[in-house]
């Protein structure tokens, strides 16, 4: 149960990490503050295996259509990929997934959007960077570090790192679920970001990967609820002083009919819990949910004067 008086406590039990700086987020040119302007991408799924059907294109054409409609409706970063992540879809190999996704990345890159690419195949990354793509959404394990991190660094290329306990995102035999969503997380992500930045990688942004299939004998319920804790401890991750990304949950089991409006519901718990950027199918929604939240003055746990002072050299160290 989400109450006032455990979200207190939570606050209470961490207030150290409540104002906690992070990182700006660099995209290509852009700088921004997440902690003042959330950033939104936008998801387009060149894979018929996609569990959200309105986010399918099923030719380049209409992925890139797709990809200017969620740009004009105020997605920051327009997210494709090639392959479901739904562990009982069918793999789609290296040369199809190259040739499914540089067409469209060239082509939005060409019109000025900034392109993610979600893959943790190697060859699909250096393909898609050299395409013009500024964000690699990589959701490979440690195992593909190694092959992952020199080829995001010789393009200077932003990546989201995800929490993988396996292989790679597809690997649902190993994720479980915690009593406590965060704290095993905090040493990993350290780890991980220290060797990425040993071989160069500066951009990065840590993502809890909460949206990732789940051992099949996790029950729906118990999987949606350590989502809503998961969003609302991401405070916690600040200190280790990277913007935070979460792939918004659409939880079907329980909304079943209405479950477009799931990740606006999703979408206030991350808030709340200090998230930077939302990775989302419902852009329109999303936008307008987080415009309200700050109109209402109801802002999430970061300051823009943490990052400030951290810059300037008069506020913590991460």
């Amino acid at each position: 149960m989400i109450s006032l008086r455990e979200l207190a406590d939570l606050a209470r039990r961490y207030e150290a990490d409540l104002s906690h700086p992070v990182d700006i987020l660099r995209v290509g040119k852009r700088i921004i503050d997440v902690d003042v302007t959330p950033v939104i991408m936008g998801c387009v799924n060149l894979s018929r295996d996609s569990r959200y059907r309105e986010s399918i294109a099923p030719s380049t054409r209409s992925a890139i259509r797709k990809g200017f409609v969620l740009a004009a409706q105020g997605a920051d970063i327009v997210d494709i990929g090639a392959e479901s992540s739904n562990p009982h879809s069918a793999r789609v190999d290296t040369k199809e997934q190259i040739s499914a996704l540089v067409p469209v990345v060239k082509e939005l890159a060409r019109q000025g959007i900034a392109v993610s690419v979600e893959t943790y195949d190697a060859a699909v990354a250096r393909a898609c960077l050299e395409a013009g793509a500024l964000v690699l959404n990589y959701t490979g394990g440690v195992a593909s570090d190694e092959g992952i991190f020199p080829i995001v660094a010789d393009h200077q290329a932003t990546m989201i790192l995800c929490h993988i306990e396996g292989t790679d995102a597809r690997d649902a035999s190993a994720r479980g679920v915690d009593e406590d969503p965060v704290s095993g997380m905090v040493d990993y992500f350290i780890k991980r970001v220290e060797h990425a930045r040993s071989m160069g990688v500066e951009r990065i942004v840590i993502d809890p990967g909460i949206g990732f299939s789940y051992r099949g004998s996790i029950a729906a319920d118990v999987r949606i609820r350590h989502q809503a804790r998961s969003l609302l401890n991401t405070f916690r991750l600040r200190r280790i002083g990277l913007p935070v990304c979460h792939s918004l949950p659409h939880a079907f089991d329980l909304f079943e009919d209405e479950f477009r409006v799931a990740e606006g519901f999703f979408a206030v718990l991350a808030h709340l819990g200090g998230t930077g950027l939302y990775r989302t199918h419902e852009v329109p929604k999303i936008r307008a949910i987080l415009s309200v939240l700050r109109e209402l003055g109801l802002g999430s746990v970061g300051t823009s004067e943490g990052y400030r002072q951290q810059r300037d050299g008069t506020g913590p160290r991460p």
